[in-house]
């Protein structure tokens, strides 16, 4: 394979060191979580009952909460608002009977949804653009807080991607470029 996984800037601005900090996560789910079948996408390690058709569809329902609900204060979007009304962890549970094909498109859609609202938040009020969602406190939120908050998501699940990921067929690495 001969794409590699961009990250930040090594001396970029703000807004270019966050965005490319989690497009690089997002490149690392995507690498990790393709080219696989349905009994790939289902398979689990040790005792956990996570798979990467879960994460996929996970990390889908988290795109579509943060950017839409908390930072615009939009409703979710389907299959979500009604998955959730069903079940809360629903994306864990319901991935199973996806297939890799629609597991890939719903995460794929999803993130394209996530940087166009972004790309307007920024546009309307730059990193400091206050979210709609407030803490109990009363506090809102910044763009800023939210591109950490998904970073740090991500991270969290590519090592389980990982690992996950070397059981079913021996895929390591940080970058595809290092299957060259």
């Amino acid at each position: 394979m001969s794409e590699h996984l961009t990250g930040p800037p090594a001396a970029g601005n703000e807004v270019d060191t966050l965005l490319g900090a989690l497009e690089r996560q997002r490149g690392y789910i995507a690498w990790k979580c393709g080219g696989l079948d349905a009994a790939g996408l289902r398979a689990t390690l040790g005792p956990s009952t996570v798979t990467l058709g879960g994460l996929l569809k996970h990390l889908a329902a988290v795109e579509e909460h943060t950017f839409s609900m908390k930072l615009f204060g939009r409703p979710v979007g389907e299959p979500f608002a009604s998955g959730w009304e069903l079940d809360e962890d629903w994306e864990w549970h319901s991935a199973a009977a996806d297939s890799p094909t629609e597991l890939m498109a719903l995460w794929e859609s999803a993130v394209a949804r996530s940087r166009v609202l972004v790309a307007q938040a920024l546009a309307e009020g730059g990193l400091d653009f206050p979210g709609a969602a407030t803490w109990p406190d009363g506090r809102r939120a910044s763009l800023r807080r939210h591109l950490i908050d998904m970073v740090e998501e991500y991270a969290r699940h590519v090592g389980q991607a990982d690992l996950i990921r070397e059981s079913i067929d021996g895929l390591v690495g940080e970058d595809p470029a290092d299957e060259a």
